[in-house]
C-alpha cells in the first residue's frame, strides 16, 4: 500500500498487460483494467448474441453513465457531453463550429498539437483568419504576458493544448481562461494528454469547451472520444454538421438542434467502447485524480531525475510545472534506435515526431517519451533508467 492509500499490487493483479510489460507509453495508451476488459467483452458478447441495436438498448443505463462518470471526471453536467470516436473528431466538432472571417484571430502556443495546428492553418486559408502564436516566457510555457498584450478585439478564440504531446509541461490553463474570459473570447483547451492524470474543473479554468480521450490516462479503450461544451460554447457555435444525431427535422426546410452537447454528436457509435469507456473513468474517480496525481508526477520526477543524472541523457521537458511525462534523447543514438532497444526488452516508450509540433521553435525532435503512470512501480522506472543510462555508455 503507498502512502496515497493505493493498493499498487492489487492494481497491477487487475492489469493483465503488466505481467509482460514495462509500460511507459501511458501518454500513448494505457493499459486496459481487467474491469473494462470485461464490460466491453460483455457487451460485444451481447451484440453477437441479440444483435447491436438491441444490445445498445439492453446497455441504455450504462450508457448514461458514461455521460454522467465523464461530466463528474470534469466538474460539468451529463448534458454538456458528447462522445465521439477520438479526441480529434471531438476537438474538431469544436473548432470548426466556432464562427470566424476575414480579420479574426486564433491565438494559440507553441506546444500546440500537429493536427490542431493543420486546422487552423485550413480555416485561416478558407477564411482569412489570423493565426497568431503566443511566445513562451522563459520557463518554455506559453507566456500569459505575452498573451494578455495581444488579446484585442480582434481575438474570437484561444486554443491551447494543456499538456503538449511531446513535453512533460503543463501549461496554465486556468490563467489562460480568465484571460479568455475577460476579452470574451472562446477557449478551447486541449485536455487529450490530462484528463485521467490530474484533476480537472473546467469552471475553474473557465475553458468553454474541453477535449478529451480515454485511451491514454484514463486507461479506456481506443476509438473513444469526449467534448465538454459550456453555456457560452452553445450560444455561439454552429455545428459543423447537420445529423440525425445532432437536429431534429422540423418538416418543410428546418430543423432544431438537439439540446446541450449532443448537437455535435453523430448517430453512430461503439457501444462497446463507450461501455468500457465509462468503467474505465468511473474507476479513475474511485481511486481519486488527486491521489493519481500524485503517485503519477512522483513516478515522472523520479524517472526525469533519474535520466537527468546520466551522462550523455539530456532532459527536454519544459516549464515550471511539470507532470508524468518525460521527453529526453541519448547523445549519438538515434530516438527511435532508443525506443527499439528499450522494446527489445520489454520496456514501451514512443518517441516525438517533428510533424507533429509545427510550431516548436527549439529543434530537438525526436526525442524519447517515457510516461508511467500510478500502476508502474519505482523498480519499473528504475530498470528503465538503467537501460537508457546503458545505451548512454
Amino acid at each position: 500500500m503507498t502512502s496515497d492509500g493505493m493498493n499498487i499490487a492489487e492494481l497491477r493483479a487487475l492489469t493483465p498487460g503488466c505481467q509482460h510489460r514495462n509500460h511507459l507509453n501511458n501518454a500513448g495508451a494505457g493499459l486496459l483494467s481487467a474491469p473494462t476488459i470485461a464490460a466491453m467483452t460483455h457487451q460485444l458478447q451481447l451484440e453477437a448474441q441479440i444483435g447491436g441495436y438491441e444490445a445498445a438498448e439492453a446497455a441504455a443505463s450504462q450508457i448514461d453513465e458514461t455521460y454522467r462518470a465523464v461530466a463528474e471526471l470534469l466538474g460539468a453536467s451529463a448534458p454538456e457531453i458528447a462522445l465521439f470516436d477520438n479526441s480529434t473528431h471531438a476537438w474538431n466538432a469544436a473548432f470548426y463550429s466556432v464562427p470566424l472571417a476575414a480579420g479574426d484571430r486564433i491565438l494559440t502556443g507553441r506546444s500546440e498539437y500537429g493536427s490542431n495546428v493543420l486546422a487552423y492553418l485550413q480555416v485561416s486559408q478558407r477564411t482569412g483568419a489570423e493565426v497568431v502564436v503566443v511566445p513562451d516566457d522563459d520557463s518554455g510555457q506559453l507566456d500569459v504576458a505575452a498573451l494578455t498584450d495581444l488579446v484585442d478585439e480582434r481575438t474570437k478564440l484561444i486554443g491551447l493544448s494543456w499538456v503538449p504531446t511531446a513535453s512533460g509541461l503543463v501549461n496554465p490553463a486556468a490563467e489562460i481562461g480568465r484571460i479568455a474570459q475577460e476579452a470574451d473570447a472562446l477557449f478551447l483547451l486541449d485536455a487529450t494528454q490530462v484528463v485521467g492524470q490530474f484533476p480537472i474543473d473546467v469552471h475553474a479554468v473557465r475553458c468553454d469547451m474541453l477535449t478529451g480521450t480515454g485511451r491514454k490516462f484514463l486507461r479506456g479503450p481506443r476509438g473513444t472520444g469526449f467534448l465538454y461544451a459550456g453555456p457560452r460554447a452553445i450560444d455561439r457555435l454552429e455545428p459543423f454538421v447537420a445529423e440525425i444525431r445532432s437536429a431534429t427535422w422540423d418538416g418543410g426546410r428546418s430543423f432544431t438542434w438537439a439540446e446541450g452537447a449532443q448537437r455535435f454528436e453523430t448517430w453512430e457509435n461503439s457501444y462497446v467502447n463507450i461501455v468500457g469507456l465509462g468503467v474505465a473513468v468511473r474507476q479513475a474517480l474511485d481511486l481519486g485524480l488527486a491521489e493519481i496525481s500524485t503517485r503519477s508526477s512522483n513516478l515522472g520526477v523520479r524517472l526525469r531525475d533519474g535520466l537527468a543524472a546520466v551522462d550523455g541523457v539530456t532532459v527536454h521537458d519544459l516549464g515550471r510545472e511539470r507532470c508524468a511525462i518525460v521527453t529526453a534523447k541519448v547523445a549519438g543514438v538515434a530516438s527511435t534506435s532508443v525506443a527499439e532497444a528499450l522494446a527489445a526488452q520489454r520496456i514501451n516508450v514512443s518517441t516525438t515526431v517533428p510533424d507533429h509540433n509545427q510550431f516548436d521553435i527549439r529543434g530537438v525532435h525526436p526525442l524519447v517519451r517515457l510516461s508511467p503512470h500510478y500502476y508502474n512501480t519505482e523498480d519499473e522506472v528504475d530498470r528503465a533508467i538503467e537501460s537508457v543510462a546503458t545505451l548512454a555508455r
